[in-house]
């Protein structure tokens, strides 16, 4: 019973981008693994100033974007909207999107997939 309890508790380890798997992404952007596994997939990502995303979408991941710093410009088939902290939108699968930090300032937010949007993604054509 007591390996039970254990291994049950490994899940509810303490998550943040100190102890989580970094990886860089497009011009000096960050992304932080805070859960990672095959059904579900919390990214805490940080955008600088005047950065932005490649326009694509996602053949079987939802997802949600939430913004905890800074101000974000998301736009999801050709409409844009603005979020400010605390703002998120949902972005369902096969819908175009791309995230714009247009502001002074970083941008950090959280994007949650499900299932993981990795390897599902498809660029925009140009």
């Amino acid at each position: 019973m007591a390996g039970k309890a254990a291994s049950n508790m490994e899940g509810q380890m303490i998550r943040n981008p100190k102890n989580s798997e970094h990886y860089t992404w497009g011009a000096n952007c960050d992304g932080w693994h805070l859960v990672r596994d095959g059904k579900l997939s919390v990214i805490y990502e940080r955008m600088p100033p005047g950065t932005s995303e490649t326009r694509h979408h996602h053949n079987q991941a939802q997802q949600f974007f939430f913004v905890l710093e800074g101000a974000a410009v998301l736009e999801v088939e050709g409409k844009e909207i603005k979020l400010g902290k605390h703002d998120g939108v949902h972005v369902l699968a096969g819908q175009a999107h791309q995230m714009f930090n247009r502001s002074e300032s970083d941008l950090v937010f959280l994007v949650i997939s499900q299932p993981p949007s990795h390897g599902d993604r498809v660029n925009a054509k140009k």
